[in-house]
């Protein structure tokens, strides 16, 4: 094959997989919606991790061995707690806060990630550029618009607060994921963390009293249920791990500020949830925000060859 034909492959295959990601993270927040009609949020959560935990180390054992596992105790504790604050926190959260209000809404609000991410770094006493401190700054005044306008009623606030709980949840620990000791293999470590998330998870519905009524689901929600498991967490997570190795990060970045808008879109035209002229105004500002802030970042620095994966998004 000529250099023009491997090229042309290589940037179809890049394009496949990051349509992957935008459109298969994006429908995680329909996905989790639908799901949770007739199974508990916590519950769906904790069987849809332990169960993508199951399989991906399966495939790791399979394909790499044993040696994929080897981890100290400080490198397992991390990869432990990171998995509990991204899934139990983060994307416990979510499916809680989607009892409350729209999917589209919470991947709006879910978008501001990145910018507490920011917050974070300062307060560590790094100093970020000047455009990613106003990228930061427009992304928050959307999020305080969005929070502001979001819904009319006390359920819809509740909803509200739970969703920037779950994104700060997830911050903090993407924050702490490049930080602290953690498994050397990317997959391997996403193994510990869904275990360690599905546990927490299982033990957050059972002290809020969740039980799982196996007669009442509809045939809907397990659907929805699979599709998390097989398409968001494996399918979803493996072409962006593919990705990192294999485009520029500031390309795979891109994630950050699609999947809101796929998220909201599907929403409209499968569950026809309003999406009005305020929270498009508002996802603008937030998207535009995160969008600066990437791409700015992105280019604070060289790429590095093999760059670590980081975490996948909180509605995944």
């Amino acid at each position: 094959m000529s250099k023009d034909g491997a090229y042309s492959r290589k940037t179809l295959l890049v394009w496949g997989a990051l349509a992957i990601v935008y459109v298969v993270w994006g429908s995680t927040y329909l996905a989790i919606m639908i799901t949770i009609e007739t199974i508990p949020p916590l519950l769906s959560g904790a069987v849809r991790f332990v169960t993508a935990a199951l399989v991906l180390g399966l495939v790791v054992l399979l394909v790499k061995g044993r040696d994929a596992f080897r981890m100290t105790w400080r490198e397992a504790g991390g990869a432990t707690l990171v998995g509990l604050l991204l899934l139990n926190g983060g994307n416990g959260m979510v499916a809680v806060a989607e009892q409350h209000i729209s999917s589209g809404l919470a991947a709006l609000l879910v978008a501001s990630t990145p910018l507490w991410l920011v917050i974070f770094r300062i307060m560590f006493r790094d100093r970020p550029r000047a455009l990613t401190l106003v990228g930061v700054l427009i992304g928050f005044g959307g999020v305080a618009v969005l929070s502001l306008s979001g819904g009319s009623n006390v359920a819809d606030g509740v909803g509200v607060v739970v969703i920037l709980l779950a994104s700060l949840s997830w911050a903090v620990g993407s924050f702490l994921a490049s930080r602290i000791p953690m498994p050397a293999n990317p997959f391997a470590a996403s193994v510990v963390e869904m275990a360690a998330g599905s546990v927490g998870l299982a033990l957050t519905a059972a002290t809020m009293g969740e039980r799982l009524d196996v007669a009442a689901v509809s045939t809907r929600s397990w659907a929805a249920l699979i599709y998390l498991i097989m398409v968001g967490s494996l399918v979803g997570f493996t072409a962006y791990v593919w990705l990192l190795g294999n485009a520029p990060i500031s390309l795979v970045s891109t994630y950050a500020y699609v999947n809101p808008v796929v998220a909201v879109v599907l929403g409209a035209l499968v569950l026809s949830e309003p999406v009005t002229g305020s929270m498009v105004a508002a996802g603008v500002v937030i998207v535009v925000g995160v969008a600066l802030v990437v791409s700015t970042e992105r280019r604070k620095k060289p790429e590095p060859a093999e760059p670590r994966p980081e975490p996948e998004p909180a509605a995944v």
